[in-house]
């Protein structure tokens, strides 16, 4: 498996190898496209995400030595040889503007590691870096800043693919090392293995949801974990710790918006939230590789100094360096691809372009028309999105017309978090807020857009909307052979080995090929 990322506006991209063995028995897109289906609302699901108070146990620092990592995860790096470590050591702080922030020198970065199931190896040491971020905001009492823990990066090269690790991280030389962490390489691209499981998740947060949706995926065993933004929700609270009431808000970059006032208050938020998602996650993300996509979430902005991003750039590994230019990075990555070799492309990033829920309905509309071609051309077969607190599959689609050759659409962003979108645009009475600039075609609003096939606000599920569901979950890919992907939808409400929505993604390379 290869993977491309670009931080500019968290494009990640899956190159997926081939293997030879195919699973019958559910249906499958060749059957397509599917009539619309609307699963009903369970009665007995709670559609409001209730947060798990900040006593929660797991959100405790839980060692007493000062030095000693937590909030360790494992992320790919550009190569299936390749992964990042990344953990955190000593506390963060909250104080005045001019308060002194931990050393990153005052502490190593290392991690020793070997393969598993070679116990007389001996322990190869990997050497890396650490920073400290700031986040600065406006409150009460005045200007205000929180200064990070340690946070360290640490490459390894040169690893086998699809072989187990055991590693350890911390520093040495002060008797801080943390105890022994397992994870497991991606095969190579060119073999004909692949990773078995792919856990997507969008807008995880820190809910009694999101405890749910963590036992599943841990119980499913993934070999690689993807989630679509919303991760400590940090934005939705105020630096004294008061929850603000922004489930359904539309903002821009400056955290203002035009139904609930502002939603960021300023850049105020509630940064010690990043550091209980870290402890939170850790059982997943220090021994699956773990790869993070920002979503809306995740820009922070901060009140004098205009960064955004800050928390998530710093927390986190990404497979490459940011990119200039997101359109001419998608392109060249695209161009490079043995289609021969690596058949699937699948692409994710936060806000969906094809989502028929009533929430955030068409507000990617400008990304659609500047990106929709490129991903279309070049064949992307499969696209994750978030941001909508719902489930969605589409048929195969282009510029809102059934296409066999355009990819499959689907909507991922119950992980845990908000308030569940339970009305779809087409529901009697739901025509969108005419001054939101996502409205339908028929407010007039748009205008410079290009036109779409559908110029009016549809009164029934579209075509393209294969199945839609309201309720908490997480998806799984199941790479099956060079034209077969397996996709399952499972609901918290269900047992973990449940699937409400399953389906055969299947590629047709000789009808669909690449148009360069």
């Amino acid at each position: 498996m290869v993977v491309k990322y670009t931080m500019s506006m968290s494009f990640f991209v899956i190159f997926a190898s081939t293997v030879t063995i195919i699973v019958h028995g559910f249906p499958s897109t060749l059957d397509g496209p599917l009539n619309p289906v609307t699963a009903p609302l369970d009665p007995n699901l709670n559609p409001i995400a209730f947060d798990l108070p900040e006593s929660d146990p797991s959100f405790v620092k839980p060692i007493s030595e000062f030095l000693l990592p937590e909030q360790i995860s494992v992320s790919l790096s550009y190569s299936f040889d390749s992964v990042w470590i990344s953990w955190v050591t000593g506390e963060y702080q909250i104080g005045e503007k001019d308060s002194a922030p931990l050393d990153p020198n005052c502490v190593q970065s290392i991690v020793q590691y070997r393969e598993f199931d070679v116990r007389r190896t001996r322990k190869q040491n990997a050497t890396g870096h650490s920073i400290v971020y700031n986040q600065q905001y406006s409150s009460e009492n005045g200007f205000m800043n929180y200064t990070s823990g340690i946070i360290h990066h640490v490459q390894l090269t040169g690893l086998k693919p699809n072989t187990l690790y055991r590693y350890q991280c911390g520093d040495p030389s002060l008797s801080a090392m943390s105890k022994e962490y397992y994870f497991r390489t991606m095969p190579k691209s060119t073999s004909e293995n692949y990773p078995h499981r792919i856990v997507v998740a969008g807008d995880l947060g820190l809910t009694y949801n999101t405890s749910t949706v963590l036992g599943h995926i841990l119980s499913n065993h993934p070999d690689l974990v993807v989630l679509l933004g919303g991760f400590s929700y940090a934005d939705t609270y105020l630096a004294n710790k008061t929850k603000l009431d922004c489930s359904s808000c539309h903002c821009d970059q400056n955290g203002t918006s035009s139904d609930c006032g502002s939603c960021y208050s300023s850049g105020e938020t509630y940064q010690p939230r990043w550091d209980y998602w870290g402890r939170f996650m850790e059982p997943l993300t220090a021994n699956v590789p773990t790869m993070m996509v920002a979503g809306e979430h995740e820009i922070e902005p901060q009140t004098e100094n205009n960064l955004t991003f800050a928390a998530y750039s710093s927390r986190f590994a990404f497979p490459s360096n940011e990119s200039a230019d997101q359109y001419i990075w998608l392109e060249s990555d695209l161009i490079k691809i043995n289609r021969s070799e690596t058949p699937w492309v699948v692409a994710t990033w936060s806000l969906p372009w094809y989502s028929t829920f009533k929430g955030h309905y068409r507000e990617a509309e400008s990304m659609r028309i500047h990106l929709e071609d490129l991903l279309y051309n070049y064949r992307v077969d499969i696209v994750f999105n978030s941001h909508v607190d719902a489930y969605e599959r589409s048929n195969r689609v282009y510029n809102y017309t059934l296409d066999q050759c355009g990819p499959v659409y689907i909507t991922t962003g119950a992980g845990g978090a908000g308030k569940l979108e339970t009305q779809h645009v087409d529901d009697p009475g739901n025509i969108p807020d005419p001054s939101q600039n996502y409205s339908c075609r028929s407010s007039g609003l748009n205008s410079t857009l290009e036109p779409v096939k559908d110029e009016t606000c549809p009164v029934k599920q579209p075509e393209y909307s294969a199945y839609r569901e309201s309720s908490f979950g997480f998806g799984i890919l199941e790479v099956k052979n060079e034209t077969h992907a397996l996709w399952s939808w499972n609901r918290n409400q269900d047992l973990y080995y449940l699937a409400a929505d399953v389906i055969h993604i299947v590629r047709q390379p000789e009808m669909c090929s690449v148009c360069n």
